[in-house]
């Protein structure tokens, strides 16, 4: 039989979900973000890379700046990304015709095919480990998660 305790750490986090979302955000986002990169390492493109690699296909290249403020990704975490990705031949980084100053980072043949590799894994990811949740659920919470970005 269990005991006082266990219930009460049984039932507990779901209260406090219920008043405190962001906590109930933050440890949905722990969750998420491991299982994300389990199954990015399965594939051989960690998360970042992949986001950076997804980015540079959709919009071209771009500065280091502008792929870490888009992406969200730390200036300094952003480097290492682009040395790795850059290492493995999946970038190169040029001067940028515009300002001379400045380099701009941009996808290569490599890049292209390791992206497509690691996109074929994303709608298997996505329904594991959404599953939960409605169609109509997901798409609530990505429309929720992206009123809570576009404040950022």
């Amino acid at each position: 039989m269990p005991t006082r305790t266990s219930a009460a750490r049984v039932t507990y986090f779901p209260r406090l979900a219920a008043e405190r979302p962001d906590i109930a955000l933050c440890r949905a986002s722990t969750v998420v973000a491991r299982a994300a990169e389990v199954a990015a390492a399965a594939h051989g493109l960690a998360v970042g890379p992949h986001l950076v690699l997804k980015m540079l296909a959709a919009v071209g290249p771009c500065s280091q700046q502008t792929l870490s403020e888009e992406l969200r990704i730390d200036r300094s975490v952003m480097v290492g990304i682009a040395d790795e990705l850059e290492k493995a031949g999946y970038v190169r980084r040029e001067r940028n015709p515009e300002d001379r100053r400045a380099y701009a980072v941009t996808i290569t043949g490599s890049g292209q095919h390791a992206l497509a590799k690691a996109e074929k894994a994303v709608p298997e990811f996505l329904e594991r480990t959404f599953a939960p949740l409605a169609p109509a659920e997901r798409d609530q919470l990505a429309a929720l998660l992206g009123k809570l970005l576009d404040g950022d």
